[in-house]
């Protein structure tokens, strides 16, 4: 059994699987950091000097000992904006992918050189014509 395991997981997709996720996951992190402190800050600006992490509904206000209940609608809006973001540059990596095979498929293939015996009959078949 551990070494059905051991067969499984060095098969070549489980390690291009991991390899992509612990680079998503990265990424993921490129871009909170991009919304958050380069891309949200102008717009709050621009909105009035709104932090987006401070919007808020409070359903409950705090009390002795007790936080208050909310929905963080602000951070609810940066969160859509990274999935936005890494939506679109996985779109334009698949596309740009895509158009790379078109690519591929649309040049045509050289033909096969003859093999040796296509050239002797090419030559016995211009002798006979001589």
């Amino acid at each position: 059994m551990l070494k059905e395991f051991k067969t499984f997981i060095m098969k070549g997709n489980i390690l291009d699987l991991a390899v992509a996720v612990i680079i998503g996951a990265a990424f993921k992190t490129v871009i909170s950091s991009f919304v958050n402190d380069i891309l949200m800050p102008p717009i709050g600006m621009a909105l009035g000097g709104v932090d987006f992490t401070d919007l808020k509904f409070a359903l409950t206000e705090a009390s002795e000992g007790v936080e208050a209940v909310t929905i963080n609608y602000g951070v609810f809006i940066q969160t859509v904006i990274d999935f936005v973001i890494i939506a679109f540059v996985i779109f334009m990596v698949i596309k740009g992918y895509n158009s790379m095979q078109k690519k591929k498929e649309e040049a045509p293939a050289e033909p096969p050189a003859p093999s040796n015996e296509e050239v002797l009959l090419g030559e016995i078949r211009d002798l006979l014509k001589k």
